[in-house]
């Protein structure tokens, strides 16, 4: 039987004109299959275009279809060296034949997304193994041969979503979480090898994904690994096993009931599914997880916006009321409830879970039918949403054109189009509707402005999930809500804790503290009604609440000398590497909270977090840079020569961060006159250094179980980007004294060595004084500052009025006079307020002109503690809390925001008129 006799049905051009032009692409066509043809090119732009450049291809492929997509697919290798094209042209012949195979009705749903789905198994299994086979060819692998990439050397893909079920839409991105077997390596090459397999996999997304002249073939998200925000990209099966034993959440569940391993280690991937099992499929009947799928389907619509009625224009057929997601959360849920006790309910497909359910009763049949109807349909109309233009969109179309193309392209009357997706939304979401059902707030809690809406919601969030959480926290919650009624604006208070109690992975042993140190709701009501980053910080790190009940949490600050004493005493306990880091990483993330609470509660003013900040991180790079040292040794042998030392530039320099601070840092090394290191493999001087600065910036930077620790900038280097990570002694000095320009020096004058071997550290500190102490040339050094200012102007704008740090008279404004003060004075003090006094000592600025931008300095710091303390990124009153400008009052001594905002206009404005005095014309010839 031809495709033309096969052909049930067609659409009819939109455009008549773009529907001839398209019989110019394929001449060969006639009849049934030239009708078609030219209904589809014109209502598709995309398909007309794919026609366009596969015409004479189409014409053999119409004979056999299903032989054609074979011959496609298996022509997939992943020793081509025109890979990244091949697999595009394969994706191009298979959106088009899956395309017209669909609006001819040829092939019914389940073929038309099992071939999508197809292909993109057969394009990840060959871009995955030729990415894994760049990492063998490299050495990347230990371990791994050419003999090993049959199964990519124990990595495996999970397929995830609808690519798992083998129900991929047409413009479909794919769902994966890449795994790789780590009992197949020696222990001591893990991090190496699951760096090679990072690699490997980020190379697959790219051949995957990357737009070129060709297309692509699919958008990669591996979002639903676990933890995705600081895990790699691609994890040990040991770990992610860890993972779901420990924190696996209810939607991560019913994730893995559609997963499947589609390239790499399919048995290595058949394995790790297996031992998910009890965490998937639990024994008993799970009716708590209708609960958790009603949250989940209320989180989605208010995210997207889309919890309003149904009306068609734009209406999301995906996500919205009545769309396909209803019907699959309402089938998934029902195979979580049921699927422990019968393993016949585990099947990954939606249609075939639904009748499964439907024949052991768990559904009517009739209603099960309906859906099985609507799915159908849905699913079709969201593949011609997508046709028209390749987009990733699941929207009707939002104007009556739209709508116009939409029933042409289905061959039907626009009319009978809205009437029946209007009748199947409302019928889909009137059926799963009734079968999740919210519960209420309890009744004896004190009423708040919308805190019923709110409320409703707290049973199905993670910490709420167990029965002694519940317990516990219904015990609780009067009390919490008592104490949000008396801060100064309830309801927004009861929304930034809602906020915190979302973000909350579980519940039993925080709320088990709370009733036993009831202080601690004030604490947590002062945090959540303040500063909502802190919240939803302390909501993923609820762990350091411990620290507040340990009997000195509110005392004094200890200092950078006591915090590096206490880490290096902790790390002395650990005796594995990657527990070393783990251990610093929690002892960071206490410290980190205790700044941020002694902010809030007034126990330090802005200055005080802000030297406070600076010493957790000098003691942080002091208490683990001997704990990487020693690591690096086992290897290759201890440091050659003296040993190196880290110079702290910028604000870590001048000891004053905030909570979302970067660290500037130089690596300074001795090896004095030793060549190379002695150790089982020995590395040159220069070669061990440099390594050696990468391992601790990775100890700083990598994001871990316990999180990461700073984002770490080396641009401050000599040569910048472009120079050696670790720079030697002898190079440093005759760099800074032959070739630094002046804007180097000036980034000398806020440096200062904060981690390393005390005589290195001397000698670094005195070649920096003595080099910023040496007579200079005042006027030029301003002409290099006034053009330096000029510059950052120019990269960075004039900041908003609300940004504290960037704009004419802020404090990178200020610092830039500070710092040429310090330079051209006879001592090389760091701190800003410092270096404006050393500025009024030579005479450039008056002793009044340095106060005023010290002043200046100091509200505009101020403010941006407080802003930091509360959000990364810009913001403004209007953004913040009760708690928030309160603390911003608090911490700049205004008694109003508008007062507060007129002083930072005035003096900012007035230290601008100062600089712009001081500093002479940049344009002005030397």
């Amino acid at each position: 039987m031809t495709f033309a006799d096969r052909i049930t049905r067609s659409p009819r051009p939109f455009d008549p004109d773009r529907g001839r032009d398209t019989l110019d692409h394929v001449p060969w066509a006639s009849g049934p299959v030239a009708e078609l043809l030219q209904g589809t090119g014109g209502c598709s732009p995309y398909l007309q275009g794919l026609m366009a450049k596969e015409g004479a291809w189409l014409e053999t492929a119409l004979d056999d279809p299903e032989a054609a997509l074979r011959t496609e697919l298996d022509g997939l290798d992943w020793q081509d060296g025109a890979l990244a094209s091949t697999l595009r042209q394969a994706k191009r012949r298979t959106a088009l034949l899956t395309g017209l195979a669909d609006l001819a009705g040829v092939w019914p749903l389940e073929q038309v997304t099992g071939a999508l789905s197809d292909l993109a198994d057969r394009a990840c299994t060959a871009a995955l193994t030729a990415a894994v086979a760049q990492e063998v060819k490299r050495g990347k692998l230990p371990g791994v041969d050419a003999e090993a990439l049959e199964d990519a050397g124990g990595m495996v893909v999970l397929a995830m979503g609808k690519m798992g079920a083998h129900e991929l839409n047409y413009s479909s991105d794919v769902d994966l979480i890449c795994l790789f077997d780590e009992t197949r390596f020696d222990p001591d090459t893990f991090f190496e090898v699951r760096q090679g397999f990072v690699r490997a996999t980020r190379k697959m997304c790219a051949l995957l994904g990357d737009q070129t002249g060709d297309g692509y073939v699919f958008r990669t998200d591996l979002r639903l690994r676990p933890d995705p925000a600081v895990t790699p990209v691609c994890l040990a099966m040991e770990a992610a096993e860890r993972y779901y034993e420990s924190l696996g959440r209810t939607w991560e569940r019913a994730a893995y009931i559609k997963a499947r391993p589609c390239a790499g280690d399919i048995a290595a991937g058949d394995r790790f599914l297996e031992t998910l099992t009890p965490f998937v499929w639990r024994k008993h009947l799970d009716f708590a997880a209708i609960e958790d799928a009603h949250a989940m389907r209320l989180r989605i619509r208010e995210h997207k916006g889309l919890g309003g009625p149904i009306t068609l224009p734009g209406h999301n057929v995906k996500l919205g009321r009545g769309g396909i997601r209803e019907i699959e959360f309402f089938t998934q849920t029902r195979q979580i409830i049921a699927g422990g006790r019968d393993p016949g309910l585990r099947l990954r497909g939606t249609v075939p879970a639904m009748r499964a359910l439907i024949d052991r009763g768990w559904v009517p049949e009739d209603t099960g039918e309906t859906l099985i109807r609507h799915y159908r349909a849905h699913r079709e109309v969201e593949h011609r949403v997508q046709m028209i233009q390749d987009a990733q969109t699941h929207d009707l179309p939002g104007s009556d054109e739209g709508f116009d193309r939409l029933a042409a392209l289905m061959g039907c009357e626009v009319d009978a189009l809205k009437t029946d997706l209007r009748d199947r939304l409302e019928e889909v979401h009137s059926l799963t509707e009734d079968f999740f059902a919210p519960s209420c707030g309890d009744a004896d809690a004190p009423e708040l402005p919308k805190s019923e809406e709110i409320t409703a919601r707290w049973p199905r969030y993670a910490a709420l999930r167990s029965g002694r959480a519940v317990e516990i926290f219904k015990r609780l919650k009067p009390e919490i809500l008592r104490r949000l009624g008396q801060t100064a604006k309830p309801e927004e208070a009861l929304v930034a804790f809602d906020g915190f109690l979302e973000g909350l992975p579980a519940g039993v042993q925080l709320f088990s503290l709370f009733e036993a140190n009831p202080q601690l709701i004030d604490l947590l009501v002062d945090i959540v009604g303040t500063s909502p980053d802190l919240a939803k910080y302390l909501s993923r790190n609820a762990g350091v609440f411990d620290a507040v009940i340990g009997g000195d949490f509110f005392a004094p600050w200890p200092g950078v000398a006591a915090l590096t004493e206490e880490l290096s005493t902790l790390l002395e306990r650990e005796e594995d590497y990657e527990r070393q880091l783990d251990a610093t990483r929690r002892w960071g993330k206490e410290w980190y909270f205790r700044i941020g609470v002694h902010l809030l509660r007034g126990l330090m003013d802005g200055a005080e977090a802000g030297a406070a900040y600076a010493d957790l991180a000098q003691a942080t790079l002091a208490g683990l840079l001997p704990v990487v040292k020693a690591e690096f040794a086992a290897k290759h042998g201890p440091a050659p020569g003296r040993g190196a030392v880290v110079l702290g530039m910028g604000s870590l320099g001048a000891g004053r961060l905030t909570a979302r601070s970067d660290l500037d840092v130089i690596v300074i090394y001795d090896p004095d006159g030793v060549e190379s290191s002695e150790g089982r493999k020995p590395l040159t001087a220069r070669v061990y250094y440099a390594r050696l600065t990468q391992a601790l910036i990775t100890a700083m930077t990598a994001p871990m179980a316990e999180g990461r620790l700073y984002e770490m900038d080396m641009r401050l280097r000599p040569s910048g980007n472009q120079g050696p990570v670790a720079t030697s002694w002898d190079a440093f000095r005759t760099y800074q004294r032959e070739a630094a320009w002046t804007w180097e020096h000036l980034a000398l004058t806020r440096a200062r060595v904060v981690a390393g071997p005390e005589d290195l550290a001397c000698d670094v500190s005195d070649f920096r004084t003595d080099l910023l102490s040496a007579p200079r040339d005042r006027d030029a050094v301003l002409r290099d500052v006034a053009q330096m200012r000029t510059r950052i102007a120019a990269a960075k704008g004039g900041g908003g009025a609300w940004d504290p740090k960037v704009g004419p008279g802020r404090m990178q404004d200020i610092e830039l006079v500070a710092q040429a003060g310090a330079l051209i004075a006879p001592s090389a003090p760091s701190r800003t307020e410092d270096g404006l006094a050393a500025a009024a000592d030579t005479g450039w600025l008056t002793e009044a002109e340095a106060a005023q931008l010290a002043e200046t300095h100091a509200l505009c710091a101020a403010v941006q503690t407080a802003l930091r303390l509360m959000r990364d990124g810009p913001m403004t009153p209007e953004d913040m809390g009760a708690g928030g400008r309160a603390l911003l009052q608090r911490l700049t001594a205004t008694d109003s925001i508008a007062t507060l905002e007129d002083r930072l206009v005035r003096m900012t404005r007035e230290a601008a008129r100062i600089i712009d005095a001081a500093l002479p014309d940049p344009e002005e010839a030397p």
